[in-house]
């Protein structure tokens, strides 16, 4: 006998112990129904019905009647005074008033005790509110507002938050740091908000969301707020910070981690160095700067940047400018070996997250408050996280470079 048939028969009889008058009560599965004796049958009261649904929901039936999907089929014809008008209140979907003024229930109602779980389901895939109860009312055939399912939602916000304090590692090999921007309506006003992401690899390769902030417009300042809540959850160092190249961002990683080294990202160096290029000089012009960044360590790079000046400062200065300046945070990865090079010369790692958020997220253009971003951004977060449950192929040999170049194990 299986675990599903076990719990019906267990509801079987909680339900038998409220009996006063008979009528019929059979409980289907989907997972017997195409077995011998699937259906389950009871005798309980018109007017405890109540009672068995609290029995479900109070959790002395098993667990699993809550989260597989159950097929109620109630007597033909009820009359009104003898039921008890809380069921009506509990599943106004059951029932329907025919014409004589009896209660008269649907000839097979789907109860789903998993149904909020999918609804948080299809929430952290995309579907809008409205989107979700078209598809309830198609393939369940229930009735459902976007409020209600706006309010299952928000069940996951305690969570989400408690998920954004919880305590971290002490330390971390990576940590990737990047904001993604959506609009948010504010006081009748719709405004551009970012949400700031940190992504680390820990000290056994395995990567995780550290966390996600909505805030104002990108700003250092911000950041090093986030900074000081990741110290305060118990990071003691991070190793080497993955960031784009904003103005005062370095100096916000200084402040609260003075000992990390900090990496900008080559890639975002690159389309801001190509962004007022001419077309006909731009594959000329990527092929001199890549002899920059592919050097095989900071001399040769150093050079190759002298001979990119030469050749390109009498029509486009600013570049070489550019990377003169940045050049501190732009070579770190130049003393360490291809495979953490690899890893950390661009936050690929965290725009590739930001890519599946915003695919995730582009059915809503505005979100009507900060919590419904945040939460559908926790939903997407978890799902998408799913699949992260390894860690990288290479690690252990980026982890013996690491315990080298910082004086002993770093963990």
């Amino acid at each position: 006998m299986s675990d599903t048939v076990r719990s019906i028969n267990m509801l079987n009889k909680h339900m038998k112990l409220c009996m006063t008058r008979k009528a019929r009560c059979t409980i289907t599965t989907p997972e017997i129904s195409n077995q011998k004796n699937c259906q389950i049958s009871t005798l309980f009261a018109e007017d405890s019905l109540v009672r068995a649904f609290q029995l479900l929901e109070s959790g002395k039936a098993s667990k699993m009647i809550q989260e597989e999907r159950f097929s109620l089929k109630l007597p033909e014809s009820l009359p009104l005074k003898n039921l008890n008008i809380c069921s009506l209140k509990m599943f106004p979907d059951c029932y329907r008033m025919t014409a004589a003024g009896r209660l008269q229930p649907s000839s097979v109602h789907w109860m789903n005790w998993g149904m909020e779980n999918k609804i948080i389901s299809m929430y952290a895939k995309g579907m809008s509110t409205s989107d979700i109860e078209d598809h309830i009312r198609d393939i369940y055939g229930l009735e459902i507002s976007d409020t209600t399912v706006s309010r299952i939602t928000d069940k996951v916000l305690p969570v989400a938050k408690e998920w954004q304090q919880r305590p971290l590692e002490s330390v971390f090999a990576v940590v990737f740091l990047d904001a993604i921007h959506y609009h948010v309506r504010s006081e009748g006003q719709i405004i551009k908000k970012a949400v700031y992401i940190a992504i680390g690899v820990n000290m056994d390769g395995r990567k995780d969301v550290l966390g996600m902030w909505v805030g104002e417009n990108e700003s250092a300042k911000f950041w090093a707020g986030v900074l000081n809540s990741l110290r305060n959850r118990g990071v003691d160092d991070i190793l080497i910070a993955c960031t784009d190249n904003l103005t005062g961002f370095s100096q916000a990683i200084e402040a609260v981690f003075p000992k990390t080294d900090i990496q900008n990202c080559i890639i975002h160096q690159l389309r801001n160095s190509s962004k007022y290029v001419s077309y006909k000089d731009i594959k000329a012009l990527m092929a001199d700067l890549k002899k920059v960044y592919t050097a095989v360590d900071e001399e040769a790079a150093l050079d190759a940047l002298d001979s990119f000046a030469a050749a390109w400062d009498s029509k486009y200065p600013k570049i070489s400018k550019s990377w003169y300046e940045n050049w501190p945070n732009l070579s770190t990865y130049f003393k360490f070996p291809q495979e953490l090079r690899k890893l950390i010369y661009t936050t690929n790692t965290i725009e590739g997250f930001n890519r599946q958020l915003k695919k995730v997220t582009k059915a809503k253009s505005v979100f009507p408050t900060d919590d419904s971003l945040f939460k559908m951004l926790y939903l997407a977060m978890k799902d998408i996280t799913k699949k992260w449950t390894g860690r990288r192929q290479d690690w252990s040999r980026i982890y013996a470079q690491l315990v080298i170049y910082y004086n002993g194990s770093p963990s």
